[in-house]
């Protein structure tokens, strides 16, 4: 098939550019004639308060790529649509991950169906965690006129029903992770932890991420408090809000000594030294579809301490390659990392991590966005 992906790609940066790429790669060694059409110029500066753009690209770029959107222009939306329907592409992928970009979206999907092609949305997630009032009727707009959907978990799956009458899809988020020539020097790779003696334990957990209220930061820190006084934590990542209540609520809890805010975006050439030196990295969100993080931490040997939110624990296997406690729950989370650091378990732990391989989750992927291609133009 022909196939266009509409989504970000290089110099934007983070997981929706990474997957977007990975996704044209793999559908290109699939057999498909594959094009990424991406954007020029997202949304405005106002509506995204982080990092846009990076100057070395995450992952290798898809040759066939271009970049003719614009947020400031909507007759780019159309003329996409239209260039791709003349163009006589089967189908078009659009990468949905804010209602933000709904708009672009209907009308670029407006035109390209009026020319034929057949319309899949993508979704990262169905509906925003923190969610705005215009959120569920752009949401319910876009999907109710795509021809089939692709989500990342049953919950997905049954709140898009709620949305849309489109048949949907449904595929584990595929890892697209750091690796050499992409952000990590050749024979730089970092060693897993070892697995024994005092010396490998760091006292130290990592966060790693944008810091939004519902990734449960909050909730981390006061666990921290109540958990044993000589374990620290690395935040890293940037924060798009709260950081005067965030350095509030690490005075008040006396763990100024105990935090280290690494603030800013996280290029992939500083990921494995980051991960390598913690313990285990926390997730302690308190709703979530999916994540890349804990495939990263375990890419890095080390355990991931999770909550039970959504898609994010699918990954952890309780008491075996982490631990996992109920979201937004600050005594399970300060009894999970008292676990963590009992005699014996953090080594424990680490012999039950085993990195990822991404090739059996990326070829269920690209039958799940061929299953639904098929379902969609049927």
């Amino acid at each position: 098939m022909r196939i266009a992906i509409v989504g970000p790609a290089h110099p934007y940066k983070g997981g929706p550019a990474q997957h977007a790429t990975s996704l044209a790669h793999r559908l290109s060694a699939a057999g498909h004639e594959t094009m990424l059409q991406s954007w020029r110029a997202q949304y405005p500066k106002m509506l995204y308060p982080g990092q846009l753009t990076v100057d070395q690209p995450e992952v290798e770029l898809f040759p066939d790529t271009e970049r003719s959107l614009a947020w400031y222009r909507p007759d780019s939306w159309w003329m996409a649509g239209r260039r791709l329907a003349r163009q006589q592409f089967d189908a078009i992928v659009l990468f949905i991950y804010t209602p933000v970009q709904v708009p672009a979206y209907l009308t670029l999907a407006r035109a390209a169906r009026a020319g034929g092609c057949t319309v899949i949305a993508l979704c990262n997630n169905v509906m925003p965690h923190e969610r705005r009032k215009l959120d569920k009727p752009l949401m319910t707009a876009l999907l109710r006129r795509v021809d089939a959907l692709v989500v990342h978990s049953g919950e997905q799956a049954d709140l898009a029903a709620t949305l849309t009458g489109s048949p949907v899809a449904v595929a584990a988020l595929p890892p697209h992770l750091p690796h050499a020539g992409h952000g990590v020097p050749a024979g730089e790779e970092p060693e897993p932890p070892s697995p024994g003696g005092p010396e490998s334990q760091r006292n130290r957990l990592l966060f790693f991420g944008i810091v939004r209220p519902y990734k449960g930061l909050d909730v981390l820190l006061r666990a921290l408090a109540a958990g044993p006084p000589q374990v620290c934590l690395t935040v890293a990542g940037e924060i798009w809000e709260g950081r005067d209540d965030l350095l509030s609520l690490i005075s008040e809890l006396g763990l100024a000594d105990r935090v280290t805010l690494t603030e800013g975006y996280v290029p992939s050439g500083d990921i494995p030294a980051i991960f390598s030196a913690a313990d285990a990295l926390v997730l302690p969100y308190r709703s979530a579809t999916a994540s890349q993080n804990a495939l990263i931490a375990f890419q890095f040997g080390i355990p991931v301490i999770a909550t039970r939110a959504g898609a994010i624990a699918d990954a952890v296997s309780d008491g075996v390659n982490g631990i996992l406690c109920g979201p937004d729950d600050v005594g399970d989370l300060a009894r999970a990392i008292g676990l963590l650091y009992q005699p014996g378990e953090l080594e424990r732990l680490r012999r039950g991590v085993a990195p990822p391989d991404p090739g059996p989750a990326w070829d269920d992927y690209v039958a799940a966005v061929e299953k639904a291609i098929s379902a969609g133009r049927t």
